[in-house]
């Protein structure tokens, strides 16, 4: 049986995801164009319109934190993002970052999640494809 907590906590989701949805709001790269050639570590800002971002931990409607998934594709809405190499997270609130990437090509999904790390699905994405020189 669910606790009243985590019942809650859906409910949340739900409507978040719901009131970005209907404000129309998007996550962007900054500067950081799709198909672009880049040298490690690869400089990153990130944006947000429709949304506000707040640290992880703060469940107010239309706010969230930014995620970088590297190689692996957007999260459907409520799913909790794991916490691996593949799936990073700016729970500070952080807006921007230099990471070493190896050579080759890369796939970059910037996701907007929930205090709790529940996405608020690919809607509130943005997938680019980079080549690490």
């Amino acid at each position: 049986m669910k606790s009243k907590f985590s019942q809650l906590a859906a409910v949340l989701v739900f409507l978040c995801t719901a009131a970005a949805q209907a404000f129309g709001a998007t996550v962007f790269f900054i500067g950081l164009e799709d198909g672009a050639t880049v040298e490690s570590p690869v400089k990153m800002q990130f944006g947000v319109e429709g949304m506000t971002v707040r640290p992880a931990g703060t469940m107010e409607a239309d706010t969230g934190h930014f995620h970088l998934l590297i190689d692996t594709p957007a999260l459907p809405k409520g799913e909790l993002i794991p916490f691996d190499e593949s799936h990073l997270h700016f729970g500070k609130g952080q807006t921007e970052v230099e990471i070493p990437l190896p050579p080759g090509n890369h796939t970059l999904t910037l996701l907007f999640a929930d205090g709790q790390h529940h996405s608020y699905g690919p809607e509130l994405s943005q997938t680019i494809k980079i080549h690490v020189q």
